[in-house]
């Protein structure tokens, strides 16, 4: 049970945190867009971070 409460706690501090710079970044007036331009970002950062761009070998003597 406590792993579980502590993965909820986690979860909502980064929640907040992420809030909290889409908040710094944009303001309250455009918070929405925002949050949805940081969140595409993030998720595109990590899916390059799980798979790296391979190294092309070089064909040429």
């Amino acid at each position: 049970m406590g792993v579980i409460r502590s993965l909820f706690w986690f979860v909502l501090f980064v929640l907040f945190t992420f809030s909290f710079v889409v908040l710094f970044e944009y303001g309250t007036t455009d918070f929405v867009s925002g949050f949805q331009k940081e969140f595409h970002r993030v998720t595109k950062f990590v899916q390059e971070a799980a798979h790296p761009a391979t190294k092309k070998k070089n064909t040429t003597p």
